[in-house]
């Protein structure tokens, strides 16, 4: 919460991005991209198959770590998404919700769960390490927790299903990186929760703009603009921590800011399309209309690129404020539109793609991101999605960190930052450091020092 010794002149070294590996079938280039070059192929992209419903194969054997609606929900995507797989444990902070997770597990999949293997508490998660027999783990606690549970998890071997972002702050990106190297060390899968990556209209236009239809990509838009989102109030029985983890997603410390827990799906494909980190980001945003926690209602980051290539990032929670969830990648030739259609034009208006919902209808991303981590790891055809979730979720906390401090902020200060958000230790009860409504004031921030 206190902006901790926020930047620090020292510079990073190594920090290229790589791109993603994610399974697909794409459909064929154009002739007009085969006169244009190279073409690529989707095995070259890193590409394997779009099917329905992972292979049969050995028992596998899961544990959800954090038993809120997304946890829940992606326990159920994972138990559909294969024959012979189960949830065999479960780790919360709150009895209430894992009850209801239980319940959920087992009148609509038929999936029970012992008592013994069901843990709670802040260190509920430690105990899921030492089952032998679990085979993977799903990590869908708020993200402030997640770097910690994704080291833990790889340390003690397991393949990983870990929620979008990976950290909400740089000292947990640096261990996400850390421990995602590890996992590649040891061979195990890694599947993020950045669905697009998981779709197959967004592959088939990724290989269009790879292949060259829009010519050489010279700037990205990024949009997650929609109403308010959830919010509880506070109850008189519940202390901070309570409240705070029971409201996740509207507090800074818990969630990194909605630029952060939404916008980085469209951060992501930018990110992946460009290939490219950028090198600065200015930026700003505020606190309108929230109604709970201290985090800010919009956001709007202007990225810069080495070679001069633009990305504008926009983010926006409020009511009765136009709605806009996209990407557009704009090239030397054309313009890549995605979202919920994917089209190719030119700068004239001129269509020259378009994917065809009609003969390839997309799976539910949420369901095919499981059946993606299933086959990876029966098929033995290893993903490892972590360290470029973490590339992304740093370039969403550098435009976040603008916009907080009304500063122009380097990829190397960023990435070479202590800051970190959260108390030191957990346990139910007061948190000083948290105020209620308050939330950064840009061009006000005392405890930070002069870059």
């Amino acid at each position: 919460m206190k902006r901790r010794d926020f930047l620090t002149s020292t510079t990073l070294v190594g920090a290229g991005l790589p791109l993603g590996v994610v399974p697909a079938v794409l459909s064929s280039c154009s002739e007009k991209n085969k006169q244009q070059g190279k073409i690529y192929t989707p095995e070259e992209l890193g590409m394997y198959s779009f099917t329905d419903v992972a292979p049969d194969g050995k028992p596998l054997k899961a544990a959800l770590i954090g038993c809120g609606d997304r946890g829940t929900g992606a326990a159920i995507q994972f138990l559909k998404a294969a024959p012979n797989v189960s949830i065999v444990a479960l780790a919360d902070v709150f009895a209430d919700r894992q009850v209801t997770c239980r319940k959920q597990l087992s009148q609509e999949c038929g999936n029970e769960i012992d008592n013994a293997n069901c843990f709670l508490g802040f260190d509920a998660y430690e105990h899921i390490m030492d089952i032998s027999d679990v085979d993977v783990v799903l990590l869908c606690t708020p993200t402030h927790f997640r770097p910690l549970q994704f080291k833990a998890a790889i340390e003690a071997g397991k393949h990983v299903f870990m929620e979008k972002p990976c950290a909400i702050d740089p000292t947990g990106i640096r261990m996400v990186i850390s421990a995602s190297r590890l996992a590649s060390s040891k061979g195990l899968t890694i599947v993020t929760g950045n669905q697009r990556r998981h779709r197959r209209d967004y592959w088939e236009a990724f290989q269009q703009v790879k292949n060259g239809l829009i010519g050489e990509p010279v700037s990205v838009t990024a949009h997650w603009n929609q109403g308010a989102f959830w919010d509880k109030r506070k109850r008189p029985e519940w202390s901070d921590m309570e409240y705070c983890i029971r409201n996740w997603f509207n507090i800074r410390w818990l969630s990194g800011d909605h630029l952060l827990d939404q916008a980085i799906h469209n951060i992501d494909v930018a990110t992946w399309f460009m290939g490219q980190h950028p090198v600065k980001a200015v930026g700003y945003g505020g606190r309108a209309r929230r109604l709970t926690g201290d985090t800010f209602d919009f956001f709007s980051i202007d990225y810069t690129y080495g070679d001069n290539k633009r990305m504008l990032a926009t983010a926006r929670q409020m009511d009765g404020c136009d709605g806009n969830v996209s990407e557009q990648i704009y090239g030397s030739k054309g313009i890549a539109l995605l979202g919920d259609e994917m089209r190719i034009i030119d700068y004239a208006g001129n269509e020259l793609w378009k994917y065809d919902y009609a003969t390839a209808p997309i799976k539910n991303p949420y369901e095919q991101e499981h059946v993606h981590f299933i086959e990876s790891i029966r098929l033995n055809k290893r993903i490892n999605q972590a360290e470029e979730l973490a590339y992304s979720t740093q370039i969403a906390i550098l435009g976040r960190e603008a916009a907080y401090t009304g500063r122009a902020i380097t990829w190397d200060e960023i990435m070479a930052s202590d800051l970190r958000y959260g108390p030191q230790t957990y346990q139910m009860g007061h948190i000083p450091e948290y105020q209620e409504g308050v939330s950064p004031i840009p061009g006000y921030t005392p405890d930070a020092p002069a870059l």
